[in-house]
């Protein structure tokens, strides 16, 4: 009969965002506090918490996962700056049209069927 873990999984069964950042000193993920989900890192990202975003990842270490979710967040991004009409930094410009493969706000056209 196995006891009890000692790690408190309710708390780690939820999604993690870390943000890979370019520093003077090169690339590094920013410290963050417990409480950065979705809806933070995207306010934060907006706010100028962030200078050079090259990635954002996720994880789950209750589920044992972990992806890329860059593009996820520039596409989020680009939605609230069109919607709310934000003025935002060219660092953080630069990372959603790097992300998305165009300018902001741009429609690409649909394939004719």
């Amino acid at each position: 009969m196995s006891s009890p873990s000692i790690i408190p999984t309710d708390r780690l069964d939820r999604d993690f965002y870390i943000v890979l950042e370019d520093l003077r000193n090169g690339a590094a993920f920013r410290e963050t506090d417990d409480g950065l989900d979705y809806h933070t890192l995207i306010t934060d990202l907006l706010s100028g918490q962030y200078g050079n975003v090259l990635r954002v990842v996720v994880f789950n270490p209750h589920e044992g996962w972990s992806r890329d979710a860059s593009e996820d967040i520039a596409r989020e991004l680009e939605r609230h700056v069109s919607r709310l009409g934000l003025t935002i930094a060219d660092s953080l410009t630069d990372f959603i049209e790097g992300q998305l493969g165009r300018k902001i706000g741009v429609q690409l056209p649909l394939p004719l069927a």
